[in-house]
């Protein structure tokens, strides 16, 4: 009798766990993660300081994830409102500001110690831009300004790979600037295809989103524009040296089912959530044949 009701406060715990854990939007963090260390592998043709690299990235999926937490605040309202969203912690009432707002806070100044420490100041200093670009001027002013949210803010989700690049150079490269310029153009039509699907939510949140203020179809065929275009930006790797044959390779059939997806997502607003999925499959197999042909090359 007493072991049992000594067990039960743990699944409360657990549970507990899980909604700090979900502040910090895991799955995206981890993308980005994979993106900073693509960035820190491409950025030399020696392997970096293995320092730099561990607490490099920990610091910067940190202060990634502190971003979220405080999107997670500020779209506290909005998110009641949305079924995608409404069962997050602070609508349902499992944390309360005070929690998040603490959280993000020891979230963000962790990460930026661990970059001071292990990394350099520029590195520290544009990751924390990231931040307050992400959480600050996307969530709080950009979100419900323009249809153009997305692109504009878009510039906040790119930076992973620039900072991974910087975090072990010190410096802002041709290399850095061109996987910044992948993601930047990747994140319109990875976004608007989830904002097609849900489109209705946006709606009865009052969010400007593309769907909601031009229509699906014109959405749509943004997304084919930005795809067609993402497909000889993601060559250019290869024109400037960085990548060889299996990049080239492997870039033109990631880029050509992408457009697929967008072909039919122009046809039949249904393939909003495929499209959406993929567009992630994308970006992370993409950064994988840009690492795999680094190490062949190196």
């Amino acid at each position: 009798m007493a072991t049992a009701e000594l067990a039960k406060p743990l699944p409360v715990a657990r549970a507990r766990w899980r909604d700090y854990l979900e502040l910090t939007k895991p799955r995206v963090v981890a993308l980005m993660a994979f993106t900073v260390v693509v960035g820190m592998l491409l950025s030399s043709h020696s392997p970096p300081p293995w320092q730099t690299m561990l607490f490099g990235t920990l610091g910067i999926a940190l202060v990634a994830g502190a971003a979220a937490a405080i999107n997670h605040l500020v779209d506290r309202r909005l998110d009641a409102l949305m079924a995608r969203t409404r069962g997050r912690p602070l609508p349902r009432g499992a944390l309360g500001r005070r929690d998040v707002a603490l959280f993000a806070a020891a979230l963000g100044a962790a990460g930026m110690a661990l970059l001071l420490a292990f990394t350099n100041p520029l590195c520290a200093l544009l990751t924390l831009a990231s931040l307050l670009g992400y959480a600050v001027v996307y969530s709080l002013f950009l979100k419900h300004a323009t249809p153009q949210n997305i692109v504009i803010g878009g510039a906040a989700g790119a930076a992973p790979p620039l900072l991974g690049w910087v975090a072990v150079t010190g410096r802002i490269d041709a290399g850095a600037l061109l996987l910044f310029l992948i993601i930047f153009i990747w994140t319109p039509p990875h976004f608007w295809a989830l904002a097609i699907h849900r489109r209705d939510d946006y709606a009865r949140a009052d969010v400007p989103m593309l769907p909601v203020t031009h229509g699906v179809r014109f959405t749509a065929g943004r997304v084919l524009a930005y795809t067609l275009a993402l497909l000889p930006i993601s060559l250019l790797p290869v024109a400037i040296g960085m990548s060889g044959p299996l990049y080239f390779a492997a870039a033109p059939l990631l880029g050509l089912r992408f457009i697929g997806h967008a072909w039919r997502l122009r046809r039949d607003d249904r393939w909003g959530m495929p499209t959406f999925r993929f567009s992630i499959i994308y970006l992370f197999a993409l950064f994988a044949a840009l690492l795999a042909d680094h190490q062949l090359i190196a």
